[in-house]
């Protein structure tokens, strides 16, 4: 269902459980079971509806913050292939588009993302060399130029 971009499939699945379904999964899920998890959670997201469902309320944004943030952390112990760090990255882009998670991503953004932390996991990983560089710049610039550049630049 998520592999096309279509609305009316995210607004359909906003209506389930589906996003604390995947938050639970991202947490203790097997490490497949994570990055799809995360996938579905990122294509919500990339959605406008998606991304302001999340956002319309502090308890949502946290809990999809705090359960990236906890993956992030653990993806730092552990030697987890870039792929599901790749998904974390965008889902944490499309946050910063919106300018109150952007607000709030300045206090809670994981310090290793900002960091050379996770450098040597994507070495090879251009796209997300570059997201991380725009949600970076997102996080450190005014509400009105964020948003379109990080648009622009993630396509």
């Amino acid at each position: 269902l998520v592999k096309v971009d279509d609305s009316e499939i995210v607004n359909f699945l906003l209506q389930t459980e589906i996003i604390p379904l995947c938050l639970r999964i991202m947490e203790t899920g097997s490490e497949l079971s994570k990055t799809v998890a995360t996938f579905i959670v990122q294509k919500i997201l990339l959605d406008d509806a998606g991304l302001t469902y999340v956002c319309a309320t502090a308890e949502r944004f946290y809990s999809v913050s705090f359960v990236l943030s906890t993956m992030v952390g653990k993806l730092v112990e552990s030697s987890a292939p870039a792929r599901l760090l790749k998904h974390i990255v965008r889902c944490y882009l499309r946050l910063s588009e919106h300018q109150r998670a952007r607000e709030a991503l300045r206090q809670c953004l994981p310090e290793t993302l900002k960091d050379q932390t996770f450098a040597t996991i994507i070495r090879q990983e251009e796209s997300v060399q570059r997201w991380l560089a725009l949600l970076t710049k997102n996080i450190n610039e005014p509400a009105t130029t964020a948003a379109a550049s990080s648009s622009a630049a993630a396509t």
